[in-house]
This record gives structure tokens, C-alpha cells and sequence, in this order.
């Protein structure tokens, strides 16, 4: 697959000789490059990027401009270093709209500080804090990932219908931790279900013997973690086994990823979750595309980070500009019907119609369809560690 334009001195250079000036769009892309969920970020960038490569191989942008990605590190948790970085994607880089950011604190301080501010759309593949429904978005703020107030309410049902009563919880402390901590607590207990102890952890620690002694002192004997899969959350799972405290764990988004079971293979056996997903035929196109460069085709947050980029793509279109302000005004219109059902893989299709004055409807890996403030009604992946690996039970 032809490699997009990446915005590095190199890549800058070639770019200007081979296109003339105005021909090119900076698009930015802002995720945890670094920090607690760094192996999923690479992947989450690839499907992005699939979206723009696709959009400029077909030629039919804006009369054959070119996408140029240029990345940033939101570092998931660190605000005022996401504020920088983005604060650099829209004043030096001059991006027309981002794809990010990703974890929900910084997403909030990005969006509030720097992308709204300056008009500038963000379209998050993974933000997921129910707070991200209220802020003062000016109508500039997106999300192809469903808030975790519908999460909360998943998982819930998930252990009703497993004929579990009583669980322990623990959460990272920050938006995205305790914003899914206290959507399951009122969903689980509103269904006759116990919360014995919902206590927060801090990433970074090098010992969690004394969270998971109090975790296991509240009597429960499954514990839900909220947390990031590179940081704290695998820290005390770790910790949980050594010290028999656990050995059945229910996991939110933050903790899907093959770093997990990698490190904890078979110890895992047992343990379930949810992560937004879909197993529609979007999905599957989208797992074939990436399938020779992606860590985990169908890993957490690829599909989402497709759609996002791609409903950027194709609002320029729309609006026949790549202008902030008209990329806004046209997310909606590109993402819900009516008109032409849009799947991975027909982004030179969509181009075309909305060339020639049609209508798309953008449905994507996951089944986009926006609604609200601009957020994913969404699915989720029902999964379960059997053999050491995730597996999938179905779709809720």
C-alpha cells in the first residue's frame, strides 16, 4: 500500500516538489504516542492514515488535492503537554481538522484550551467520559466511539447475565476512570447488583499490594479494573495474581489490547470485557485492509480512528473546502442519512457523489451514525480471555 504524506522535514520536502502549492491539506492526528496506552496507538494512527491514503490514491479531493498526516503525542494523560502539541498542529502546522484526541482528561483540555478556541473540529476515536457530552463545543467536537454512560450500562447487563451480584471495582484516577466507574456503579446496583468497594489507582506506582489488599478486604470476589493496559490497570492485575487476591477480572476499553495477554497469557483465563466494536461487514473490509502492516487489525479503536479520519475527508468534500468552518458544518450531513451507504474502501466513491451535488451516508467500520452532540450511538465487543487470547462473544 502506497504510504501517506507524513508531516517530517522529509517527507515536507518531497511533498512540495511533487505537488504544487495549495495542493496540500495538513490534517493532524493527536494520540498517546506515548504513556499508558502507547502499543495501541500505533495501530489506532495506521487506520487513520488508511482513510487519507485512500482518499488521496483516488485523486477525487477537491479536484485532486492531497492529504498530508501530521502527528502529535497527546501523551493520553499529560494536558498541558496535549495542549502544546495541539496548540502546534493548528498554529505551525495549520491542520484544517484533527483526528484525536484519545484519552478523555486530555481530550477535554485539548478541545477546550486549543481546538475550539481556534475553530478547529476534533473527531476523537476513543474519548470516552460521558463529561465529553456537555462541554461548549461551539459544534466543533465529535466522537466515533460511544460515551461510556452506554458502556457503564453493557457491562452491567453482562454480569446480570452471567449471575453476578457482587463485584469489587477499581479505576484510574481521571475523566475517563471515574466517569466508567460511576456509569457501572448506578447501572449494576440499579439492576440489584453490589459495588463492595469502588476505590481509584494511580498510574505509575511500582507496587499496588496495598490497593489490592483493600480491594480484597470489601469480601467481592471478581474485580473490575478501569484502567490503561500499559500502566496502572496491568499493575494491579499483575498484583491481584501474585497474591491470589483475584483471578477473575471484568475490564472497560482502557485494558483491551494484546500487550495484556501477552504479558499475562493463560493467568487471564476467564477474564471478560467490553470494547467498542462491530462486527458488521465495515469491519471485516477495514481488518483486511490494514491486515499486513496493523499489530491487531480488529484491535480497539482501529475502526473508529478510520471513520473519524475518513468523516473528515469527506466533509471537505462536502463543503468544497477545506476550510475549519465548513469542515464543521458538514460532519453531520456526511455521517447520517439520507443517501449512499459508504463502507472502508469506497471513500473514492463517497468523493464522487459529493462531487457531482449527491448525498452519502457514511456507515464505515462502525456503523457510524452520530447522534446528539455529535457522538456515536456505537456497539460494543463482548469478549472473553479463553487460552490465553481474547475472544469474542458477541456484539451488544
Amino acid at each position: 500500500m502506497k504510504k501517506i504524506l507524513l508531516a517530517t522535514a522529509a517527507s515536507s520536502m518531497m511533498a512540495t516538489s511533487a505537488f504544487a502549492a495549495g495542493h496540500e491539506i495538513n490534517v493532524g492526528i493527536i494520540l498517546g504516542f506515548t504513556g499508558p496506552i502507547e502499543s495501541l496507538t500505533p495501530d489506532m494512527a495506521l487506520g487513520a492514515e488508511t482513510a487519507w491514503n485512500e482518499v488521496n490514491e483516488s485523486g477525487a479531493l477537491l479536484d485532486g488535492k492531497t492529504l498530508v498526516s501530521v502527528r502529535a503525542d497527546s501523551t493520553c494523560v499529560d494536558s498541558a503537554a496535549g495542549s502544546a502539541a495541539a496548540e502546534r498542529l493548528i498554529t505551525s502546522d495549520n491542520v484544517a481538522a484533527i483526528m484525536g484526541a484519545d484519552c478523555s482528561g486530555v481530550t477535554t483540555a485539548i478541545a477546550n484550551n486549543v481546538a475550539i478556541p481556534n475553530g478547529v473540529v476534533m473527531i476523537s476515536p476513543s474519548a470516552t467520559s460521558p463529561a465529553l457530552s456537555d462541554i461548549e463545543d461551539n459544534g466543533l467536537f465529535f466522537r466515533t466511539s460511544p460515551s461510556d454512560a452506554r458502556q457503564g450500562q453493557v457491562l452491567a447487563d453482562i454480569l446480570n447475565d452471567r449471575g453476578i451480584s457482587s463485584i469489587a471495582v477499581t479505576y484510574t484516577n481521571n475523566d475517563y476512570g471515574k466517569g466508567l466507574a460511576d456509569a457501572f456503579q448506578a447501572a449494576f446496583e440499579a439492576s440489584g447488583g453490589t459495588v463492595t468497594i469502588s476505590a481509584a489507582h494511580e498510574d505509575g506506582k511500582a507496587d499496588y499490594s496495598a490497593e489490592v489488599g483493600a480491594l480484597a478486604a470489601s469480601g467481592a470476589d471478581i474485580l473490575a479494573v478501569f484502567g490503561y493496559v500499559d500502566q496502572g490497570g496491568l499493575g494491579i492485575i499483575q498484583t491481584s495474581l501474585d497474591t491470589g487476591a483475584f483471578d477473575t477480572f471484568v475490564l472497560g476499553d482502557g485494558m483491551y489490547g494484546v500487550s495484556l495477554t501477552d504479558a499475562l497469557g493463560a493467568d487471564l483465563n476467564g477474564t471478560f470485557g467490553t470494547v467498542p466494536g462491530s462486527a458488521g461487514e465495515g469491519a471485516g473490509m477495514l481488518q483486511e485492509m490494514v491486515a499486513a502492516e496493523a499489530t491487531d487489525p480488529a484491535g480497539p479503536y482501529v475502526g473508529e480512528s478510520y471513520d473519524a479520519a475518513a468523516l473528515i475527508a469527506l466533509a471537505i468534500q462536502a463543503g468544497g473546502s477545506a476550510d475549519r468552518a465548513s469542515i464543521a458544518e458538514n460532519i453531520l450531513s456526511v455521517a447520517n442519512a439520507p443517501g449512499e451507504p459508504i463502507l472502508p474502501g469506497e471513500l473514492g466513491k463517497a468523493l464522487e457523489i459529493l462531487a457531482n451535488g449527491g448525498e452519502v451516508d457514511y456507515v464505515g467500520a462502525t456503523g457510524v451514525e452520530l447522534i446528539g452532540p455529535g457522538e456515536a450511538a456505537g456497539s460494543y465487543r463482548e469478549y472473553e480471555v479463553v487460552d490465553g487470547a481474547f475472544q469474542d462473544i458477541q456484539i451488544r
